[in-house]
């Protein structure tokens, strides 16, 4: 019987930080990521969750941390309930399908996005000066134009409730230093490439992205967090896809279309949902899941 999860009270266990979406558990060691149905739009989490939004994001996170793993390694221990703790066992019914145990990292201070179509807040800056992130672009891009070749354009990492903010290169530099950024920046283009591949052939485009990277006990980088996600991700159908103008998304674009549809000022309290909003929402996230997931499986 299918559970939705707003948000786990696992008593026992430690309260390491509670995030948009996740609730993470300190197991000494260890933590345990626990992906609930909370979802978030304008960095404000909604009151109304999306029922298996984070069984659904778990699965799709798994399968790329897979794909990943001749390019870099990742923070998954196991994503089996009999293999945690045996203080986690009572709430496995929970656990399922929803949670991954994790090695505990030094995470780095910054966002990490790529870009390989010009949309969001790429495009508004591109509107403004012509490039992002401190990139000159070409003239005469439309919107959701594919770009020459993927950029890299990092943000900071915000606090739940405030927003990230898009910096340079020479700025990310002056936070993390010079070789972890051209590290991190290589890094994360050859991962996009590779899913923008892979994703590509199960019929979505993957516009632009931004991954998680921390730094293990010995000093070694790896990914953490989510990848390659809806959330993390903006999604389109290839299928639709017209540039010149916004794209249909797999992604939580459609929720974001709706609160500025209901002209609601992106402060908490966020607005209740109306089921059918809640439920094409699932929707998106679940055909994501099947496009990406199951078809790469089968090839």
């Amino acid at each position: 019987m299918t559970q939705t999860v707003f948000e786990t009270q696992l008593e026992g266990l430690s309260v390491f930080k509670r995030g948009k979406v996740r609730d993470i558990y300190d197991l000494d060691d260890t933590l345990l990521m626990v992906a609930t149905d909370r979802i978030s739009a304008f960095d404000v989490i909604m009151g109304d969750p999306i029922p298996e939004k984070g069984r659904m994001l778990t699965r799709i996170s798994l399968f790329w941390f897979e794909v990943m793993k001749p390019i870099i390694d990742n923070h998954v221990i196991s994503s089996n309930v009999n293999d945690y703790p045996g203080v986690c066992q009572p709430y496995a019914e929970i656990l399922e399908g929803r949670s991954m145990l994790v090695k505990k990292t030094s995470p780095l201070p910054v966002e990490c996005v790529v870009r390989g179509y010009i949309s969001g807040s790429g495009w508004k800056s591109y509107q403004e000066a012509g490039e992002v992130c401190g990139i000159k672009l070409p003239d005469g891009l439309r919107e959701s134009d594919p770009l020459p070749e993927p950029i890299f354009t990092p943000s900071t990492k915000a606090e739940l409730g405030e927003h990230d903010l898009n910096i340079t290169f020479d700025q990310m530099v002056d936070i993390i230093g010079a070789e972890r950024s051209e590290q991190v920046r290589d890094l994360s283009l050859q991962i996009y490439t590779k899913g923008a591949e892979i994703a590509e052939k199960c019929g979505i485009i993957i516009a632009d992205t931004k991954f998680e990277f921390g730094t293990d006990e010995n000093g070694r980088l790896i990914l953490i967090d989510e990848i390659l996600t809806p959330d993390s991700s903006r999604f389109w159908p290839r299928s639709t896809y017209r540039p010149g103008t916004a794209q249909e998304s797999f992604d939580k674009q459609y929720l974001r279309d709706y609160l500025n549809s209901v002209e609601w000022n992106k402060t908490p309290p966020a607005p209740e949902l109306p089921e059918e909003v809640v439920e094409n929402t699932r929707q998106k996230y679940e055909e994501a899941l099947k496009a990406l997931v199951s078809q790469a499986d089968a090839s």
